[in-house]
Order: C-alpha cells, then structure tokens, then sequence
C-alpha cells in the first residue's frame, strides 16, 4: 500500500511541477505583436465611421422638471461603439502574419492583407513566415487575452482619443511592448 501511495504522491507533484511551468511566461513578441495588431485595428474601424454620427447617452430618466439628462456624442469613440468594436477586433488576427525583417531578422506579427477590396496594399510576402492557422490562432488568443485583462483601459483610451494609444496601452500598461526595439517597430 505504502509503495502505491508514493508512487500516487510523485505523479501529482509531477502533475503540478508541470502545470506551472505550462502557465509559464507568455511569448512578448506574440502579446507585443497582438497589442499593436488590436489597437491599429481598433484605429482603423473608428477611422471608418462617419464622423458626423452620433448616439445619444446619457439618462432616460425624467427629470422632477419634466426634461431629460440626454447628450449626443460622436458615434465612433462611444463607449457603446467601442465594446462592439472589441466583440469582433480579435477576429482580424487572421490578417496577421509572422514577418521577419531582412536586415534584423527581428520577427513580429504584422498585417499581411489589404484592407480594402480595392486591392493595391500588399506587403512583399516574401519575407513572411506562414504556419498555418497555428499561428494565426496563437495571435487571436493573445489578442483575446489582452482584451479581456484590458478592456476597460482599452475603452478610456480609445474614447479619450489618446495620441499614442499604442504606446500607452501596449508599453505602459499592458508591458508587452517594453524593449526599445519593439515600440519601434511598425505594423
């Protein structure tokens, strides 16, 4: 019995010495290159809203005066706008491609694909890595993960219409962005 419950004992120390290190560190250039990713696409869907669309926020309670505590602001930098934003930013990440710079060797996620349908955009391919769905499917994780440890930063920021949300969110917030190197890096 005695030998049973040893042997019992080292597989759920060895069970445990694993999970944690599987939890581990995160890859920085994978979270870098997703915090980036997310915030030029949140960039890039509020730049394509109308800017003269409004939404009303505010109270829809009467007041004792018989008025209503109601204000209209600007469509794309609501709150209400930007949560929808974040529902579906992460899905972008299939864009997204590991690129290898020809002159550093330095990898970083960056966007492969044209936005528009007009075609024109396209980056030299040549010096992007594709491994398949793997790849895209590891920057849409860390990309969900970021939104969700961040989402209400990531709100304040984009309604404040921070200057350098990039920076802000993904160096001084988030730290996946802390090398020099990295906040230089284009998307």
């Amino acid at each position: 019995m005695a030998p049973c419950l040893a042997r019992m004992t080292l597989v759920v120390l060895a069970m445990a010495v694993l999970s944690m290190t599987a939890e581990g560190k995160k890859d920085k250039m994978l979270y870098c290159s997703a915090c980036r990713a997310l915030a030029d696409e949140l960039n890039y869907s509020i730049s394509r809203v109308d800017p003269k669309k409004t939404i009303h926020v505010g109270s829809f309670r009467l007041n004792p005066d018989g008025s209503l505590d109601d204000k209209k602001v600007p469509l794309a930098r609501s709150e209400t706008h930007l949560t929808e934003l974040l529902e579906e930013v992460c899905n972008s990440m299939s864009d997204y491609g590991l690129h290898v710079d020809p002159d550093t060797k330095e990898k970083s996620y960056k966007r492969f694909a044209p936005r528009d349908s007009g075609g024109g955009d396209f980056p030299d391919l040549k010096h992007f890595q594709f491994d398949g769905p793997h790849g895209s499917e590891s920057l849409k994780f860390a990309c969900e993960s970021i939104v969700e440890d961040y989402e209400d930063e990531i709100i304040s920021l984009f309604t404040q219409g921070e200057d350098h949300v990039v920076d802000t969110l993904c160096s001084k917030l988030s730290g996946h962005c802390r090398s020099a190197s990295s906040s230089r890096a284009e998307l």
